[in-house]
């Protein structure tokens, strides 16, 4: 049979990557704002790319909830709403707490290592009442148990709910996590070193939980 010509599916998967990237990167860090109309043209005129993988780009940005897309009437940036923290603090506690346990018994010395710098960078940033350095060592810290555990379902799952929470994080900037958040980090790095994976991945869920709670009650 003929071999397929792929070139032109590949081609807008690529623009449709592009597209979602850099949209997605705008709604997170405020760019575009909670609320705010997104019209194709200047979207098309922004990005430099046709409607077809912009529109693409906006129907999974809905599918993760950062667009409200009603057809014919409007498509706008997702307001931020009380629910998004309900909705997605138990997802992210979940699923870290998984990525935890599986990882526990695969952390070798200098992924320990990395996990005890990364709290340390925490540490300082909490310290010098920086909220976006605090929320950044804290992703790192996280993200070390995502990397080894190597679940690839996981990574999926939190690549689809992780904008949100780095938005909320964005809008809550002010909102520093406390003493609770600081326990509880030690809490993982002493049972993680101690291979307790079990208790590890119940200090994950509780430092997720704690965290949502203090994001809420800014609300």
């Amino acid at each position: 049979m003929p071999v397929p010509h792929e070139r032109d599916a590949v081609e807008r998967q690529l623009l449709r990557d592009t597209a979602y990237a850099a949209l997605c990167t705008a709604i997170v860090d405020g760019t575009l704002a909670p609320g705010e109309q997104l019209h194709d043209t200047e979207l098309c005129a922004w990005l430099g790319l046709s409607r077809t993988p912009v529109r693409d780009a906006l129907t999974r940005l809905a599918d993760e909830g950062l667009v409200e897309l009603a057809p014919q009437r409007y498509t706008r940036v997702a307001p931020v709403e009380p629910a998004d923290v309900r909705d997605t603090f138990p997802v992210l506690a979940a699923l870290h707490a998984l990525a935890t346990e599986l990882a526990v018994p695969q952390l070798e010395g200098g992924d320990l290592e990395l996990l005890q710098r990364e709290n340390e960078a925490f540490l300082r940033a909490l310290a010098a009442a920086d909220g976006a350095g605090a929320y950044a060592a804290d992703d790192r810290f996280h993200a070390v148990f995502v990397r080894v555990a190597g679940n690839a379902e996981v990574k999926r799952a939190l690549a689809r709910v992780t904008p949100r929470l780095h938005r909320l994080e964005r809008l809550r900037g002010d909102a520093l996590p406390g003493r609770r958040s600081v326990a509880q980090h030690q809490a993982i790095l002493t049972r993680a070193g101690a291979g307790d994976a079990a208790g590890a991945a119940v200090a994950a869920r509780a430092n997720w939980l704690t965290l949502g709670a203090l994001l809420a009650h800014e609300e």
